[in-house]
């Protein structure tokens, strides 16, 4: 059975450290997703589990693809 806690912790790292790489702000990224900045948060600490649709609109804003995104999130 998969850990989800791991699972959601490794995606928001790959978000947030994709982020930083990129110098946006939790603010601009989620401006450019079209989400809330407390969304974008909550994903990075690990907290929000969303779905394939947000997903894959974190990485278009982030300019890379979604599985990227999520290189290394093993289920």
């Amino acid at each position: 059975m998969p850990n989800t806690g791991f699972v959601l912790a490794a995606l928001g790292k790959n978000v947030r450290q994709t982020r930083e790489t990129k110098q946006l702000t939790q603010e601009k990224l989620a401006e450019f997703a079209s989400l809330d900045p407390t969304y974008i948060s909550g994903i990075e600490r690990g907290l929000r589990n969303p779905g394939i649709k947000n997903v894959a609109k974190i990485a278009k804003a982030l300019g890379i693809t979604t599985s990227e995104l999520c290189k290394g999130v093993e289920a």
